[in-house]
């Protein structure tokens, strides 16, 4: 989920739960429906990045995302609640880990600059429909609502070390919500135990795989966002980072950042 309000402690693990557009001819640009801010881009260099991505799905994601490494990371850069009318939003100076992935998938399935703003509504929203009721809060919504662009491969990489659960998201173990106003989604999630995360399933995943941190807390489906990078020396992590040594958008070790937590989600690009 995307960042919402919450104790200190929880927060740090669940910041992203609530968390370029046309025009493009200023760096920040402010309005009563829309959020511009470009930060050190402008509509030139945007346009050189989207003309020079290579030709592979894996090969654009590694281009695109490798862009924002050392972009801060911003919690909170969204605006929407059930109170509060959705503002649609680009923010290039800060990001967390569920924008960051939002930005770099609207990029890979833009040609030309123009593209950005719908594939990112469309990414970021159920049919494009920017209100907070249709935000896609949950990572698990992106295979439900953008079936055409990613696939849930979970399984296939995990095979019988995989673990079907079935949760009730957005419902709290207290019986209220994170998010109010947003329904209750009652969905099957499959995830890896890091027990059984080895070289040998590392090894099946590919650079540009999108992959969920898994909760067992109940109500969420996982609490943090990054992408695979696979390079000579092993398997990374590139992330939007919170962690106080970081605070930007960094590459990490993945098998060391994943021992300490319950497994991983994968969804792979089409």
């Amino acid at each position: 989920m995307r960042n919402f309000n919450i104790a200190p402690k929880t927060l740090l693990i669940l910041v992203f739960v609530m968390t370029f557009i046309a025009p493009f001819n200023a760096r920040s640009e402010e309005t009563n429906n829309e959020t511009i801010k470009l930060g050190n881009w402008d509509q030139n260099n945007l346009e050189e990045i989207i003309k020079a991505k290579p030709g592979t799905t894996e090969g654009q994601i590694e281009f695109l995302s490798a862009k924002f490494l050392s972009t801060p990371y911003e919690a909170k850069t969204l605006t929407g609640d059930i109170n509060t009318p959705e503002i649609f939003t680009v923010n290039l100076e800060g990001m967390d880990c569920f924008t960051y992935i939002d930005y770099v998938e609207a990029l890979r399935l833009s040609t030309t600059l123009e593209d950005f703003n719908s594939n990112l509504k469309d990414i970021r929203y159920q049919g494009g429909n920017v209100t907070f009721e249709n935000r896609n809060h949950f990572f698990s919504d992106w295979p439900t609502q953008n079936s055409k662009n990613v696939r849930d491969v979970t399984y296939q990489i995990g095979g019988n070390k995989t673990v079907e659960v079935e949760k009730n998201l957005n419902l709290k173990s207290d019986g209220s919500k994170f998010l109010p106003g947003i329904p209750v989604v009652n969905r099957k999630i499959y995830y890896i135990p890091t027990s059984e995360i080895d070289d040998d399933l590392l090894n099946k995943l590919h650079t540009g795989d999108y992959v969920g941190i898994y909760t067992d807390i109940e109500g969420l489906d996982v609490t943090h966002t990054g992408i695979i990078i696979k390079k000579d020396d092993g398997v990374y992590l590139r992330h939007a980072s919170s962690k106080k040594k970081n605070q930007k958008v960094v590459d990490e070790d993945f098998k060391e950042y994943i021992q300490n937590t319950p497994g991983m989600v994968i969804f792979r690009p089409k």
